[in-house]
């Protein structure tokens, strides 16, 4: 996509790739006319995970991604021509069991935490996932033998904690709130103890997007504009998320808000320092085949110019 690759409307098309994740920005410029606005008509597709996405760009169906970004390298690393342009969320994988497994607050130790499933399945969403790839070295890490059982939707993950085919799950703090709701399920490893920082998803662009300069930094203005709106204002931000999807209430927003409430759309060192430290872990997994550089993963230029102010992460 050229820069003036306008449509007869006038209007810049540009398809982008969403997660069901209500935390996500994308909820928000879904349920408003800012996009429209700034001369930016998208073309919304849902995704049920984040290597589906990078599968997606592979076959050039979309422009731009949110996405978490160890899915993001793996792609790179296949030659996907893929790189992140912002930030938007960290500390968005959550451990949750059922409410007789205690929490790391009651044993103050993550190892301890993580023995209570030996022997054990963890249910994850797919391999590849940030959620799939943070679990699996937490376990490794510990020295435990637990399975993990991955699905391809949330929502089946969900479903087989309800069911009890497995005793807990990894996932979003949406996953969180919606497995209290269904079956009084708990935090038992809070997102900030499993991986700090971790990038739970950023904006990727096709390479080609690179070339419609104004066309990112616009898109990135209002990105960052939901984040701001998410951070201070999440009742309305709840209740526009609520009509649009018509299916979680405002208060399930709110509650998924509060689990991690670490929202903005820069590039912070906190944020690139988390995403390359999955690289060795990515390589022993075998999911890469090299450690990429800084460079190949991020492009800062178009949020520098958007972000000029702190991050913002750490101001809940």
């Amino acid at each position: 996509m050229k820069q003036n690759d306008t449509n007869k409307d006038g209007l810049y098309h540009l398809s982008i790739a969403h997660l069901s994740t209500v935390y996500h920005t994308s909820f928000i410029l879904m349920g408003t006319d800012w996009l429209e606005k700034a001369g930016i008509l998208a073309h919304w597709k849902l995704f049920a995970s984040g290597p589906d996405i990078v599968k997606a760009f592979e076959k050039k169906e979309i422009d731009l991604a949110y996405i978490g970004l160890p899915p993001a390298i793996i792609g790179i690393d296949r030659g996907v021509p893929i790189i992140c342009v912002a930030g938007g969320h960290v500390e968005g994988t959550v451990m949750i069991a059922k409410k007789e497994y205690h929490t790391l607050d009651e044993l103050n130790n993550i190892n301890e935490a993580l023995a209570q499933f030996e022997g054990k399945v963890i249910g994850s969403p797919p391999k590849g996932s940030i959620h799939d790839v943070i679990i699996n070295n937490a376990i490794e890490e510990a020295g435990l033998d637990i399975s993990v059982r991955n699905f391809p939707w949330t929502d089946f993950v969900l479903e087989a904690l309800v069911d009890g085919h497995i005793e807990a799950a990894v996932g979003t703090p949406s996953l969180a709130v919606a497995a209290a709701h269904a079956c009084g399920a708990r935090i038992v490893i809070p997102p900030d103890a499993l991986w700090r920082n971790n990038p739970s998803y950023g904006i990727v662009v096709r390479k080609e997007l690179l070339d419609s300069p104004s066309l990112i930094t616009g898109f990135l203005e209002l990105h960052e504009k939901a984040s701001n709106f998410i951070r201070n204002n999440p009742a309305e931000a709840a209740k526009i998320v609520s009509e649009l999807t018509g299916i979680v209430d405002e208060e399930f927003v709110i509650e998924a808000y509060r689990v991690s409430a670490k929202y903005c759309a820069s590039l912070s060192r906190d944020f690139v320092d988390s995403t390359m430290a999955f690289l060795p872990v990515l390589r022993r997994l075998k999911y890469i085949s090299r450690n990429l550089s800084e460079s190949e993963i991020f492009n800062h230029g178009f949020i520098d110019k958007v972000h000029k102010e702190m991050p913002h992460y750490d101001q809940i």
